[in-house]
């Protein structure tokens, strides 16, 4: 962080358009031609070799193909979003749209403001452009005065030249894509929610479109129009066909998402490993997080999404993620996290651990109960099946498990009938969801595709059945109150039933006792 003094009388450098109401009157950058000239001097040559194509770039033309025929003679504009504010002039860490990393294959390294351009090519096909905001020479301000993006600030960043050979597409500069906000007309389709001023750009661009039109057609009406709250029906389609078209991995996806499963259980690992320091801590769960969150940084790009380090009662918390708790011998964890890797790909698992090492006899009933669901639902995964039937199949478990204990006002059988549902009070949330670039992965897939779509092979997703009995909750025994437990794997649909990719990670009462015992030493 730049620590400049703000009382300097120097004359500073003329503020960029990325400084101006964040830190432009705090500069001190020199802004003499004397200093302007010696700052852009005396550089090596760069090496201006080109990669070859990344493996990712074949698979990626493959999706841009699929998503060309699906809108014929139509201008897709799909951005990869912004660099976001965190506080006064720093950002939170830039991470591409889905949807645009799936099209292009750049990940980690992708550039903060590109636009994937999808052109119309005569017939039915496009051309396919990255638009993104090439480095700056040296001998230019950007390159010293800039913090947002200049080399001197953030590091190397990639020609034009390099993007294109790396990711096998065609690039320009981002000052060439006002063409294509010129050339906009009503047909001209853009995923609405990956960048709210290119969006903006390109509603306006339509409405005129369509305003020009009506006049020289002497037409009472424009043919472009937004729905309330700003929808557009092609917009939303082009969401709907890009959540889709990830709902099966091709073979680059699926080993990715085994990295990512293997990293996870090295950071799981090491959380045991920590554990004498973990319950040392007035807040250990943070530790947790922390031992976690190093793992995912030397083995990929960052955590998938916030981890949940939920200690003792703080397990019956769903998305506990505040992890501000103490780890305390005698308790469970509950432990959901998951690695992303560079390609941004997620695993998601959850381990469910004794903290000492030893479930006790109440805390292994209600494990042996989820696992029994967790194992359930597996067993009906194949090609074929309904997505709606894992859930089912774990929540009979759990109807039946909690019906035999006594705390359902009714039997399991008529628990399970959709006007009661009594045993979802133990367990409210879903047991499956997709998963890949996303951590909820295909989103905005229609219904008809998810939750009552057929399985097929290459979909993976999780499976995570769990039990959680709040402290306070008057409907169960005072020993099982406080107690939260949850089992989740990642699972791929395989030709002949189902793969479970994260069985390696300790999952069995046995396994887990056997696993923090023999990890803490």
């Amino acid at each position: 962080m730049d620590s400049s003094d703000t009382s300097t009388t120097e004359t500073p450098a003329a503020a960029t358009a990325d400084e101006t109401g964040r830190d432009a009157n705090r500069s001190t950058t020199p802004g003499s031609e004397g200093f302007k000239d010696f700052i852009s001097s005396g550089w090596a040559a760069r090496d201006e070799t080109l990669p070859a194509a990344r493996a990712q770039a074949a698979f990626a033309a493959r999706r841009r193909s699929a998503v060309s025929a699906a809108f014929p003679g139509v201008r897709l504009v799909i951005p990869a979003g912004d660099m976001k504010q965190r506080a006064n002039d720093t950002d939170y860490p830039f991470r591409a749209h889905t949807a645009f990393a799936h099209l292009t294959g750049w990940g980690s390294d992708s550039e903060p403001g590109a636009v994937l351009v999808f052109e119309p090519e005569g017939g039915e096909g496009h051309i396919a452009t990255v638009y993104f905001r090439e480095r700056a020479g040296r001998d230019s301000e950007e390159f010293y005065a800039n913090p947002a993006i200049g080399e001197f600030w953030i590091g190397p960043r990639p020609s034009l030249a390099h993007v294109s050979a790396d990711l096998a597409i065609d690039t320009r500069g981002l000052d060439e894509f006002d063409r294509v906000i010129d050339a906009v007309d009503t047909a001209t389709v853009v995923l609405r929610e990956a960048d709210a001023a290119i969006t903006e750009r390109v509603d306006h661009a339509r409405i005129r479109f369509a305003a020009e039109e009506a006049l020289s057609t002497n037409a009472s009406d424009a043919p472009f129009s937004l729905e309330v709250g700003g929808e557009h029906a092609p917009d939303a389609e082009l969401a709907r066909v890009l959540s889709e078209l990830r709902l099966v991995k091709d073979e680059f996806e699926l080993g990715e998402m085994r990295a990512a499963v293997d990293a996870t259980k090295r950071g799981f690992t090491e959380v045991f490993q920590e554990l004498p320091r973990i319950t040392s801590e007035v807040r250990g769960e943070r530790v947790i997080e922390g031992v976690f969150a190093t793992r995912a940084r030397l083995d990929g790009n960052d955590v998938g999404y916030g981890s949940i380090a939920a200690a003792g009662p703080h397990a019956t918390i769903l998305h506990w993620t505040r992890n501000d708790g103490p780890v305390v011998p005698g308790d469970l964890v509950l432990l959901d996290a998951g690695v992303e890797m560079d390609s941004y790909y997620t695993a998601d698992i959850t381990r469910t651990f004794p903290v000492n090492g030893t479930f006790s006899d109440v805390q292994r009933q209600v494990y042996e109960a989820v696992l029994e669901a967790a194992d359930a639902a597996f067993a009906v995964v194949r090609p074929g099946a309904i997505f709606r039937e894992v859930h089912a199949a774990a929540m009979a478990v759990i109807a039946r498990k909690t019906a035999a204990w006594g705390f359902l006002p009714v039997s399991a059988e008529e628990s399970l009938q959709p006007e009661n549902q009594f045993h979802r009070r133990y367990m409210v949330h879903g047991t499956s969801h997709h998963l890949g670039l996303d951590v909820h992965d295909c989103a905005q897939a229609r219904r008809e595709m998810y939750m009552d779509g057929e399985l097929q092979e290459g979909m993976v997703f999780t499976i995570e059945p769990g039990l959680y009995f709040q402290a306070d909750d008057l409907t169960v025994p005072a020993e099982f109150r406080g107690i939260g437990v949850r089992i989740e794997d990642d699972i791929v649909v395989t030709a002949e039933g189902a793969e479970n990719l994260s069985i390696g990670i300790p999952r069995t009462v046995a396994e887990v006792e056997a696993w923090v015992q023999g990890a803490a030493g």
